[in-house]
C-alpha cells in the first residue's frame, strides 16, 4: 500500500475495515512530497536488497510504510503550507454531516476526526460482494467539495485526488488505528485530551 494513492486498492473484501485518511489540495507542497516519495523509494529498494526472505521483506515493507504515513501525517498536523479550510466551524461541520451519512451506503462508520487539512476515517464496509469502496470516496470527496466550496465562494479542486488506504486485518488493529485517529488532535498539541476535539467522532456503542 503506498501513499495519498490515486489508485485505490485494487481488491477489498466485502465487509472490509479500512483506515482512510485525505487531505485538502496543495496541503502538501509538491516539493515535500516529492522528496518524500524519493526517501520512501530508496528504502524499499534497500529493503529489496537486504531481505531476500518474501515473509519478512513484506513485514519490513509494511512496517516501513506505516513509518512514512506517521511522517507525513505529522507533516500536515504542523504545517502552515496550503489551505486550512477545515479549521473552520462550519466547513468541518459539512465534513462531519456527510461521513455519518455513509450510514445510507450500509457503511458502518467507526471513528473520524476532521484536522484542519486533511480526515482521518475508519469505516467498515458492507458485506454485499457488489459493493464499490471507490463510490464511498467518489460520493464523499464530491458532496464536501460542493458544499464546502459553495460556503467559501470558490471554484476548482477542494480535495487532494489521491487518499491512503489500509485495509485494516490484524489482531488488535482496529483499535490501534482507531486511537491513532482519535488521538490526533492531542499529538498535534490542539487540546490536552482527544474528547475536547469538536471534530471528532466515536461510535456510541464502541
Amino acid at each position: 500500500m503506498s501513499f495519498y494513492q490515486r489508485n485505490l486498492p485494487h481488491f477489498v473484501p466485502p465487509g472490509a475495515t479500512l483506515f482512510i485518511t485525505f487531505r485538502l489540495k496543495g496541503s502538501l507542497p509538491v516539493i515535500v512530497l516529492h522528496r518524500f516519495l524519493q526517501e520512501t523509494d530508496e528504502q524499499i529498494r534497500r529493503l529489496h536488497r537486504e531481505i531476500p526472505q518474501l515473509v519478512q521483506r513484506r513485514e519490513a515493507l509494511l512496517n516501513l510504510h506505516k513509518r512514512q504515513f506517521a511522517r507525513l501525517d505529522a507533516y500536515l498536523d504542523t504545517s502552515q503550507d496550503g489551505p486550512h479550510w477545515l479549521r473552520q466551524p462550519a466547513i468541518a461541520g459539512i465534513v462531519a454531516d456527510e461521513m455519518h451519512r455513509l450510514s445510507e451506503l450500509s457503511v458502518q462508520v467507526w471513528c473520524f476526526c476532521v484536522m484542519s487539512n486533511h480526515v482521518h476515517l475508519v469505516v467498515q464496509l458492507p458485506p454485499q460482494p457488489n459493493f464499490s469502496y471507490p463510490r464511498i470516496m467518489q460520493r464523499l470527496k464530491g458532496r464536501t467539495a460542493l458544499a464546502a466550496n459553495r460556503l467559501l465562494k470558490r471554484t476548482g479542486g477542494f480535495w487532494q485526488h489521491e487518499s491512503y488506504d489500509h485495509l485494516v486485518q490484524r489482531p488488535g488493529e482496529l483499535e490501534r488505528v482507531m486511537a491513532y485517529t482519535l488521538d490526533n488532535p492531542v499529538r498535534a498539541g490542539l487540546v490536552a485530551e482527544a474528547t475536547e476535539w469538536p471534530y471528532s467522532y466515536l461510535r456510541p456503542d464502541w
